[in-house]
């Protein structure tokens, strides 16, 4: 199959960026997506041309570094899955497909397909993790947790921060990526001694970083490449609004 690209091309974040077209020949479907970057740049070289600098890792769906928007839907077509897990198969010969760096002002861009998501690594260190002493790692059993706890604990951490919340929100909201990681920790048991704090710093880093506000368009968990459910946003604003209510209560008086 034979498809044409356009991809967003730009030397750096204050360089005038633009559309640049390149024609992809004997594409196999069962190519994926950065696989086919991989080939338009091998040609790019050969001509010494600079060629499309894009993020990617593990190209397993598990880093989430792969970022791109794809015909308008980050990590494109294919739901459930990120960009380096998209296959050409889901493209007909002759598309032509735009592909374009994530969008929001959070993520300031680097060079053509690259962004600096730093803002979301600088949430984490707000309050995304244990600081109290738990001690050494627990028997299998000796601390007791219902399976229905545990699910969804598993299911806020499987957030690999890939941004593509980020991008697909109109508001370039981060509500769905801050919900996770907060909803991962407070369900536990080791997670409460800093329940209260850790939801404040969390959502306090997030509007320092300048992301948008959650209107509920649900883009989010539409878009999101572990399917991660936006209910955990109306639980997180649930442990926000009663951390904020018990951080202005007066301290008792002693007699």
């Amino acid at each position: 199959m034979r498809v044409k690209l356009h991809v967003w091309r730009q030397q750096s974040a204050n360089a005038k960026g633009q559309f640049e077209t390149y024609c992809a020949d004997d594409v196999s479907p069962d190519m994926s997506f950065l696989e086919v970057l991989d080939v338009v740049n091998e040609g790019l070289v050969g001509e010494n041309k600079e060629p499309i600098a894009f993020d990617h890792d593990c190209r397993e769906g598990i880093c989430g570094t792969c970022g791109q928007v794809i015909n308008g839907e980050p990590h494109g077509p294919q739901r459930g899955a990120t960009t380096c897990q998209l296959h050409m198969r889901k493209f007909s010969d002759g598309d032509e497909i735009v592909v374009e760096p994530w969008r929001a002002r959070a993520f300031p861009l680097i060079r053509d397909l690259i962004v600096d998501r730093g803002a979301l690594d600088r949430i984490v260190q707000a309050g995304g993790y244990i600081d109290v002493r738990t001690g050494a790692a627990p028997d299998a059993n000796e601390m007791p947790i219902g399976k229905a706890v545990a699910d969804l604990a598993m299911d806020a951490a499987s957030c690999i921060g890939c941004g593509a919340c980020v991008a697909a929100c109109p508001n370039a909201a981060a509500m769905l990526f801050v919900a996770a990681k907060e909803r991962h920790l407070n369900q536990l048991p080791q997670g409460q001694p800093e329940h209260d704090d850790r939801v404040r710093h969390l959502v306090a880093q997030m509007d320092v970083e300048g992301f948008g506000a959650c209107t509920n368009h649900f883009e989010c968990e539409a878009t999101c490449p572990k399917e991660i459910s936006a209910d955990f946003i109306g639980e997180m604003n649930r442990d926000f609004l009663v951390a904020m209510a018990r951080a202005r209560e007066p301290v008792d008086k002693p007699k």
